[in-house]
């Protein structure tokens, strides 16, 4: 009897225990589905966000856009729990597709351009125009800007004409300048300084104009200084800066194409910008034709440069003939006044300069700077 009764206790013992794992197991399976629908419905709403239904975060400065996830793979995960650990959303290392790639940068332009052709023929007997001119040179564009497309100039240059009366001139030197400056790989623009009025006319003065204005315009580096009248007739005489004051015009046809004496520095010349206020710019009062290039050569020799030339062979120019301009006749002070550059270039010279801007005006091959410089004071009298 006590043996039938314990073997009846023992079966429901048994029974309770089944039936306990039964309903463990009914709760975990509820549980279980509870998780799993909550994790597919998130997941489901972030495949379908892949196309602008993800959150997106995007940078107010740079414009990028940066997808961030849940991370609910760690078991029994839920959206709301993961809130609850105060954990930060971390960032996707998914690409980004959307972002343009920038373009390669440009090789620098070879030392040697290798399209010059060296010696030119240089005729000034076919009339000129600037239509024609312009038709000649359809990459430049206004104000006389040019850049070379498949490489990157280490100069960004000004060339700074001074000027007064003479277009026919103008037309002849933008007629062969622009396509030499162009095989050159040259990035470059060209202004003329034209002084109003029928004063004494002062080439040095303008070429300080020019500095200043031109760099206005633009961050130049580079400053080349040319007569209107003067056209190298070989490529290779290249219209860039060097690490000496550069003399471009050795050897022009009215001096048999020779140098006239070791102090010359006139007609063409560079400087980079640093060379140029080194030696303070160029004097203000040489007015009337002669000297101011001598007095520059002397602020480069005294500051401690050297004057770099190219080689006579390359640096032959031809000049157009013309007569002497009116208000324009040589300085009877100008042997003085080179006697004592030493005392005076760093009073006189860009730090003096002053005038008065008239109108700046771009045309299709150049950029014309009208100004008023004012006049020469008055000479001593003699005796």
């Amino acid at each position: 009897m006590t043996r039938l009764m314990l073997g009846r206790t023992l079966e429901r013992i048994c029974k309770g225990v089944l039936l306990l794992c039964l309903l463990h197991f009914l709760i975990m399976m509820i549980l279980y589905f509870d998780v799993y629908s909550q994790r597919f419905d998130l997941f489901s709403r972030f495949n379908n966000g892949r196309n602008g239904s993800r959150t997106n975060v995007s940078g107010a400065a740079g414009g990028g856009h940066h997808y961030y996830y849940y991370n609910l793979s760690r078991p029994n995960a839920t959206l709301a729990s993961y809130l609850a650990t105060g954990e930060q959303l971390v960032p996707s290392a998914q690409p980004e597709t959307d972002r343009t790639p920038s373009p390669k940068p440009l090789p620098p332009c070879p030392e040697s351009p290798p399209g010059l052709v060296g010696r030119l023929l240089i005729e000034f007997g076919s009339q000129m125009t600037m239509e024609r001119v312009q038709r000649e040179n359809p990459n430049v564009t206004d104000g006389g800007r040019y850049t070379p497309p498949d490489c990157r100039p280490r100069w960004k240059v000004a060339v700074i004409i001074p000027f007064r009366h003479r277009e026919n001139h103008l037309k002849y030197w933008l007629h062969y300048l622009h396509p030499i400056l162009r095989r050159q790989r040259i990035d470059y623009g060209i202004y003329i300084i034209n002084q109003l009025g029928e004063e004494t006319f002062n080439r040095a003065k303008l070429l300080n104009v020019g500095y200043t204005e031109t760099l206005k315009d633009a961050e130049y580096d580079c400053f080349i200084f040319s007569d209107v009248d003067l056209i190298p007739m070989d490529d290779r005489n290249l219209y860039h800066c060097y690490d000496q004051p550069r003399h471009f015009a050795i050897a022009m046809d009215k001096f048999g194409f020779r140098l006239p004496y070791a102090g010359y520095f006139g007609g063409v010349s560079g400087l980079s910008k640093k060379q140029f206020l080194k030696i303070n710019g160029f004097p203000n009062e040489y007015w009337g034709w002669g000297g101011e290039d001598d007095d520059i050569y002397n602020r480069i020799t005294l500051n401690g440069m050297k004057v770099s030339r190219p080689d006579v062979r390359i640096g032959r120019y031809r000049m157009i003939k013309h007569e002497r301009d009116k208000h324009n006749e040589p300085n009877p002070q100008r042997f003085n006044k080179i006697q004592n550059t030493k005392n005076t270039m760093r009073k006189d010279g860009i730090s003096s300069l002053t005038y008065r801007l008239v109108q700046v005006k771009r045309y299709p091959l150049y950029t014309d700077i009208s100004v008023e410089i004012g006049k020469p004071p008055p000479r001593p009298a003699k005796g």
